[in-house]
């Protein structure tokens, strides 16, 4: 007889807040609580605990020590995993492992965050985040600050390479509007025209305000396991997972950007024994509008249609061939690194996407991608039978 089927069995999320508000730690105790009675179970009942948290040194980041404040006890396993935006599938994958090998059998999976702090903005927070040293220290002592000028010339740098426009950033953009419309949880949810768009305010040649994401002060867990009584009624299945890192060099006179992400969905879908095909749906990490068409390229999600044209021709939005980023991603939605496209996954395979569900979504790839597109996860899910 075969092993029951790992799944995520309980999803918990907090209010997504624009203010500051309550600590890392405070939210996820709120969302932990959530997803646990969202599967049924009891703190007793979770026997591993596997923490994400964003990048920095900050007196707030949430740890191990959260487990004790959270009031879990008597845990088989105990982590803090940082693999920056690709942590969330790391997670999952490191908790299926678990539960394969007998090491737990129930696991608790969350991420929280807290940039907004009174007196100064997320922009300031995530500025300071990737140290001194090194590469790092060279940006900051030329003024380049933050992940927005290094996406933006990584944004130059693909709009060059593959004939593309700030209009594919548009189309990108207003496409996530739309589905953020249809998403209680989004953050950002008036109506969004093209020329909207370009009258956003200009950040980072090419990239507008509108192109960046919108962090949030909030959390989301989920909980893990191959128990079928867990998370009965609303079980998906974990079909496969791959994950890539190139290591890049970035050195003079070698393309660094881009490539390698492919393998991770490769590998995912070689598990679960499906093809690109078989997905309805895609949710992936965009911090930026730019990512979404670099990850739909990489990961050959467009066929043999190139990607701006599949983009423009409506293929990630509603009715479109794939579509995409169905609560309206990070642009639009919220912030919350890889938990972000992992919750709205849940949601729709679900059947509870409300007015922006996806018709019979019963699976879908979530991406996640880390750093400057140099670490890559993939995870397939399925809705339990």
């Amino acid at each position: 007889m075969s092993a029951p089927s790992v799944a995520i069995a309980g999803l918990g999320m907090t209010e997504m807040s624009v203010r500051p508000g309550g600590t890392p730690l405070q939210l996820a105790v709120e969302a932990t609580g959530a997803a646990i009675a969202d599967a049924g179970i009891e703190h007793r009942d979770v026997d591993g605990v596997l923490v994400g948290s964003s990048q920095g040194v900050r007196p707030d980041r949430l740890g191990v020590g959260f487990a004790a404040q959270a009031g879990f006890a008597d845990l088989r396993l105990l982590e803090h995993v940082e693999i920056k935006g690709a942590t969330t599938i790391a997670m999952v994958q490191r908790a299926q492992l678990a539960i394969e090998t007998g090491a737990a059998t129930t696991v608790l999976c969350v991420f929280a965050d807290a940039p907004l702090v009174a007196g100064k903005g997320a922009g300031s927070t995530y500025a300071h985040s990737g140290g001194n040293a090194g590469p790092r220290g060279l940006e900051r002592a030329s003024g380049v600050l933050g992940s927005v000028p290094t996406y933006a010339l990584l944004a130059r740098r693909w709009l060059h390479t593959t004939h593309s426009s700030e209009a594919d950033l548009c189309r990108v953009v207003t496409t996530a509007r739309g589905w953020a419309l249809g998403n209680p949880a989004a953050v950002v949810r008036t109506p969004l025209e093209e020329q909207g768009y370009y009258d956003s305010p200009m950040v980072s040649d090419p990239l507008r305000r509108l192109d960046c994401a919108r962090p949030v002060n909030g959390a989301v867990a989920v909980i893990v396991s191959a128990d079928p009584a867990v998370g009965a009624d609303g079980r998906l299945i974990v079909r496969g997972i791959g994950r890539h890192h190139p290591i890049r060099r970035r050195r003079a006179g070698r393309e660094s950007w881009f490539g390698g992400g492919r393998r991770a969905v490769d590998d995912a879908l070689e598990q679960s024994g499906m093809s690109r095909g078989d997905l309805d749906i895609a949710e992936l990490y965009d911090p930026f509008s730019v990512v979404t068409l670099i990850l739909l390229d990489e990961y050959r999600l467009t066929g043999a249609q190139p990607v701006s044209e599949f983009v423009r021709a409506g293929g990630i939005g509603p009715g479109g061939a794939l579509p995409t980023n169905t609560g309206g991603g990070q642009l639009s939605g919220f912030y919350l690194q890889g938990m972000t496209p992992l919750a709205e996954a849940i949601v729709q395979l679900r059947g509870a996407g409300g007015e922006r569900q996806v018709p019979d979504a019963v699976t879908a790839l979530v991406g996640g991608i880390g750093g400057r597109v140099d670490h890559h996860a993939a995870l397939i899910l399925e809705r339990a039978a």
